[in-house]
């Protein structure tokens, strides 16, 4: 099996967020691998393990696919350390900003040219929480879709793919065949700390870069920020000293505020 994992470097999330120029300041903050993508890695590597595993020569193999500057790389080996193969790493300066849509298309690029049996990705990026990209990328490949998985079962000899799904109405059970986009949360899998083995030979693992020259894809912005505003700061809370009349006072301020 070919596996890869859509994995994202972001703003560490105890960071204070600025934007800048209508974009997230990313240069000014400590940036790390968008935690969540964690999750999809350790489950493709458990599929991988559950297989015959992804050690040199098998014929399972886990790459990492990510968009980014080329700080990413340091979010990329990480991910290598935890067990991943390879990684590719698309990085051009015209991409910077590039809203979901573009992403999901330079990423579907890349994975078509790859031909992969399956793309796992995490719910969504710390730094946006859209969690659209991986029905975005499902849709431009035209595969199946199995979204917020909360277990996983491959098939590689029927080439299948079983998920199930927490619902507000019960448990979903979906199947899909090769190739397909899956999604998982974080309650899928506990993500494995990086051994010092794994550390130091991610340090001697693939990670290529490509530019955004060469892809078949349409780089250009599908939307732009035209103003951002900080987000005012908290004001002073309404103190009620209760001599009696607290219940009273409470009424009269869900009234002003239209609560009932």
């Amino acid at each position: 099996m070919k596996i890869a994992v859509c994995v994202k470097q972001v703003p560490d999330s105890w960071a204070e967020k600025k934007m800048n120029s209508g974009r997230l300041d990313r240069e000014g903050v400590d940036a790390v691998l968008n935690d969540l993508d964690e999750y999809a890695v350790e489950e493709a590597l458990r599929i991988a393990e559950a297989h015959g595993g992804n050690e040199e020569g098998s014929s399972n193999t886990v790459t990492l696919i990510s968009m980014g500057p080329e700080r990413a790389a340091e979010a990329i080996r990480k991910a290598l350390s935890m067990g991943a193969n390879n990684a590719i790493l698309i990085s051009d300066v015209a991409l910077a900003g590039a809203d979901a849509l573009t992403t999901s298309e330079v990423l579907a690029s890349v994975i078509k040219a790859e031909a992969f049996d399956l793309v796992i990705c995490g719910t969504e990026s710390t730094d946006a929480r859209m969690s659209v990209v991986p029905a975005m990328l499902a849709e431009r490949l035209s595969w199946a879709q199995l979204t917020f998985a909360g277990s996983v079962k491959v098939n590689p000899d029927a080439k299948s793919v079983e998920i199930t799904r927490v619902t507000e109405s019960g448990v979903d059970t979906i199947t899909a065949q090769f190739p397909a986009v899956i999604s998982v949360i974080e309650k899928i899998n506990e993500p494995r700390y990086p051994s010092f083995k794994g550390i130091m030979a991610a340090k001697k693992k693939s990670i290529e870069t490509r530019s955004a020259a060469g892809l078949a894809a349409n780089i250009s912005a599908w939307s732009d920020v035209v103003d951002a505003t900080p987000r005012p700061a908290r004001g002073a809370g309404i103190k009620v000293e209760d001599g009696g009349t607290g219940g009273d006072a409470l009424i009269t301020y869900l009234a002003e505020k239209k609560l009932v």
